[in-house]
Formats: C-alpha cells, sequence, structure tokens
C-alpha cells in the first residue's frame, strides 16, 4: 500500500479537478506495481504530452479524436474523457516528428504538419515549454544537484542523473503527463540514496578525451554493465558538457545505463570509495587497445560501401560548440551533389547558432540545420538513402537497423569529410 500525504489524497479524490484525480491515480497504480510506499514532490518534467500521430487520434474518435482525447484516454490511462487543465509542474516538452520549417524536406505531408501544428498548440496552451529537444539541459531546463524530476529520453536521463546529479529514473509518456498534473513521481530507483551506488567497475586504460573516444568508451560501457551503475576510473580526461552527452548517449543505447560514476570528475564520485558507497563491487572490466579497436570494428560492421550518401550529425542534438565546429570544418568547401549533410539541434541552440552566422555558413555549404526531432525519432532520411554516416554511436547503434542502410561511424572531422567528397574514409588512429 502507497502511503499518502493529505494533499495527495486530496488530488486523488477530486479536490483539483478531474484530470489532477486521473493522474494521481495512474501514479498510484504505478507506485504500486513498482513496489514505491510514497512518493516524491517534483517540479520538474519532460515529456511528450498530448501529442500523436494522426492515427492515434483517429483511434480516439469516439472520444472526440482531438489532443483532450489523447491526453486523458491515453497518457492518463483515463476511463473517461476529461478536460486538461493547465499543467501544475514546470514541464517541458522533447522531441517531436518533424522540422518545423523543413519539414517538407523530411518528406512529411501537409495533413501530418497540420497535426504537428495543431498539437504544438495545444503543448503551448497548457502551460508546457516547447523546448522540442532531447536535450533540455542544452536549452534553459537545467536541474541542481540532488533536485527530483520526471524525465523521458535515455540520453537525457543518464545525464540529468551522472553530470548534474539531478535524479530521475527514465519514465514513459504516461508518467510524465501525470506527473504534470500531480507534481509527484513514484519514490523508487534512482531518487533513493542506495541506489544511486556504484555496482561494476571500469578500468580505463587507453586515452580516452575526444568525443569521439567518449563516445566509443560509452558504447563499451553499456554493452559490459548492461542495465547496471558503472564506475570509471583511469585515462579518462578533458571532460566536458557535449563529451558527457556522447558518453551517456552511448551507454544508455548499447546497454541501459542510466547512471554512471566517473571518479574525480562525476559530482558523486569524488573517490572511488565514494562512488561505490564502500569498497569496489560487482565485476571488473578493463577498457584497453584491444576493447577499443573491438568497439570501432563492431560499430563499423554495417558498413560496406564507402559511397556515403547521407550525413547524420546531432544525436543527442548538437550544442552550439559543436555547430560552430562543423561550420569552421565547412567553411568555404561544398557538400558533394551526391551526398546530403543534415545537423540536428533545438530550437533554442538554432537561434544561437543564426546570431552567430553559423546558420549561414552551413547553408552556403549545403548542409541543412533542423530542429525539433533527428532521423531516427521521424525516420526520415533523404530519398534513396543507402550509406550513412555519423559522429554519435547512439545513431550509429539504431538509424541503420531501423532503416534497413549501412552506416559508418567517426570523427565529427570525419564525418564532415565524406559530406564534402561522398567517399568514407575514416579509420581507427
Amino acid at each position: 500500500m502507497v502511503r499518502l500525504t493529505d494533499a495527495e489524497k486530496a488530488m486523488r479524490d477530486g479536490a483539483d479537478g478531474p484530470a489532477v484525480a486521473k493522474a494521481m491515480d495512474l501514479l498510484i497504480r504505478y507506485a504500486e506495481a513498482l513496489g514505491a510506499e510514497d512518493f516524491v514532490e517534483t517540479n520538474n518534467v519532460a515529456g511528450v504530452p498530448g501529442s500523436s500521430p494522426q492515427w492515434v487520434k483517429d483511434y480516439y474518435k469516439e472520444d472526440g479524436g482531438d489532443y483532450r482525447a489523447v491526453f486523458s484516454r491515453f497518457d492518463l490511462d483515463s476511463d473517461e474523457v476529461v478536460d486538461v487543465p493547465r499543467m501544475n509542474a514546470f514541464s517541458c516538452h522533447l522531441q517531436g516528428g518533424m522540422d518545423p520549417e523543413m519539414w517538407r524536406e523530411q518528406g512529411m505531408s501537409e495533413e501530418a504538419f497540420a497535426n504537428f501544428r495543431s498539437d504544438e498548440a495545444e503543448v503551448a496552451s497548457h502551460g508546457i515549454q516547447v523546448l522540442k529537444t532531447c536535450t533540455p539541459y542544452l536549452a534553459g531546463n537545467v536541474p541542481v544537484m540532488g533536485e527530483h524530476c520526471a524525465w523521458m529520453e535515455s540520453s537525457a536521463v543518464v545525464f540529468c542523473n551522472s553530470v548534474i546529479g539531478g535524479r530521475t529514473n527514465c519514465e514513459g509518456r504516461e508518467s510524465t503527463s501525470a506527473a504534470m498534473l500531480a507534481k509527484r513521481i513514484p519514490n523508487w530507483g534512482f531518487h533513493t540514496d542506495d541506489f544511486r551506488k556504484g555496482q561494476h567497475a571500469i578500468d580505463v586504460e587507453v586515452p580516452v578525451d575526444s568525443i569521439f573516444e567518449w563516445g566509443m568508451l560509452g558504447y563499451f560501457t553499456g554493452a559490459a554493465v548492461e542495465d547496471a551503475i558503472p564506475v570509471l576510473d583511469g585515462a579518462i580526461s578533458d571532460a566536458a558538457l557535449i563529451k558527457h552527452k556522447h558518453f551517456g548517449a552511448a551507454a544508455a543505447s548499447s546497454g541501459g545505463v542510466e547512471m554512471y560514476h566517473m571518479v574525480g570528475i562525476t559530482p558523486e564520485a569524488s573517490s572511488r570509495e565514494i562512488a561505490f558507497g564502500g569498497a569496489d563491487k560487482g565485476e571488473r572490466f578493463t577498457y584497453g587497445a584491444k576493447e577499443r579497436a573491438a568497439v570501432y570494428e563492431r560499430l563499423n560492421s554495417i558498413g560496406e560501401s564507402r559511397d556515403v550518401d547521407y550525413v547524420m550529425l546531432g544525436c543527442p542534438h548538437y550544442s552550439i560548440d559543436q555547430i560552430a565546429d562543423a561550420a569552421r570544418m565547412l567553411e568555404g568547401r561544398k557538400v558533394h551533389e551526391n551526398a546530403e549533410l543534415w545537423i540536428f539541434t533545438s530550437r533554442a541552440v538554432k537561434a544561437t547558432a543564426m546570431a552567430s552566422g553559423y546558420d549561414r555558413i552551413l547553408r552556403e555549404a549545403g548542409a541543412k540545420l533542423m530542429t525539433d526531432t533527428c532521423s531516427a525519432i521521424s525516420q526520415a532520411v533523404p530519398p534513396g538513402t543507402k550509406v550513412a554516416a555519423f559522429d554519435s554511436a547512439k545513431q550509429t547503434h539504431y538509424l541503420p537497423a531501423m532503416m534497413g542502410i549501412e552506416g559508418w561511424f567517426g570523427t565529427t572531422q570525419d564525418c564532415i569529410d565524406v559530406a564534402c567528397t561522398g567517399k568514407w574514409e575514416g579509420r581507427l588512429n
């Protein structure tokens, strides 16, 4: 039985309206299924509330077939359709299905775009921040150490837990939508102190300093520990936000990592003993030259033809410094006539890129700077794509399998070069 405060009982019983009551009902059932004894309060929620393709609305046609029906029946698992008020928690919308300006280039229909705009208007009218990104921490939503959050999106969750020291489990659409109304989430998993301690050790013997190297180490880590919490120690240097972004995304895709510790780097790992909560435990893995080479080979095992027709950058969404680097690498060059270069970011970061002149440099080179989505979320690639290249281990892991194409993984420079030549020349140095 989940213990409820007087305020939670009042919400459950309808004191704050039917939608909040439905949200509490869902959260209570969720907590019982998890074995959670109570709730924590949250005022930081990231999800995809109420948004849906038209076919989902059509499924709820008898209930009105609109945002209200989807939020009630699908998000809140309600037995009836209720009016949806403004959200009570600080809430933001994660990535969507298309770019609001370049949706035609992504192969979207007029009908799909109209539905997209309608949902976005509903989101905004309910007091939800329209961030439309998998990196909310790059677009203004930055929790503080110890803050209880309710976030979707595996790469955002691992960043929140590990780098910021916020506290969130990898939530789903239903629990985040309910939390937006009730400002509650079950108190279990990463919300608790004991659960956040390290479970396996990874000794890093080869230098890990660039985005490329951090991404490969992340991919190795996820495959090694699966969904456990690793403690990494050794030759890791030059820590930066974008490197953690790529590490965490890779570890969450090759395994199911939702939190990691790096000794002397991440906030809950000032020492190895603190990271583990005592002596080392679990298995001990080594990341050396042999393991590094094996990761690179695995990520490039789905590439055969070196004729690349699509380069995708921005998984997770590119930061402003990554866009600046891409513009520097592209300035004075042209994307090859047989290739496309799409770079994905958030609206907030794109606005800064435009103000800084990077968008112009990219556009003059023939690249497209897109927002709100990525090729994996939207399943949108340039027509006729057969071979793609990525600087993201996560995207290399997912997109070729999803789209039935070949894929290459390398550095950002490798990707910019192949976008301009059409020929993959990446190699492990």
